[in-house]
């Protein structure tokens, strides 16, 4: 099956937070009626200036334990969703950004 055009205005928002807050954040998502997904969640690391290392093994290894979470929707969305994130689970060290998705399909 070949891939699905998707229209320029939707994309890909990626939240990335630690992975203390990973339940707080999925909790947060799950009650919002505007997107209630699908997501994906995958673990990752984040290294270089400005990382917080919270844990001595972090600081020994140089990186940081993160939760990364990412969804499909409407890039016209994204202010609401992340305005809404903002009210319910406002901590620091939650990024976000988006990135344009040009398609999208299931192999079957």
């Amino acid at each position: 099956m070949s891939p699905v055009h998707l229209e320029p205005s939707m994309c890909l928002l990626t939240l990335s937070l630690p992975q203390a807050l990973e339940e707080t954040l999925l909790d947060a998502l799950q009650a919002l009626s505007e997107h209630p997904g699908p997501y994906t969640v995958l673990q990752g690391q984040s290294l270089g200036a400005g990382v917080d290392l919270p844990s001595a093994m972090e600081q020994v290894r140089g990186r940081a334990r993160r939760t990364l979470v990412l969804t499909v929707l409407a890039q016209s969305t994204v202010p609401a969703l992340i305005q809404a994130l903002q009210a319910s689970v406002p901590h620091p060290d939650i990024s976000w950004w988006t990135a344009p998705l040009l398609q999208h399909g299931r192999l079957a």
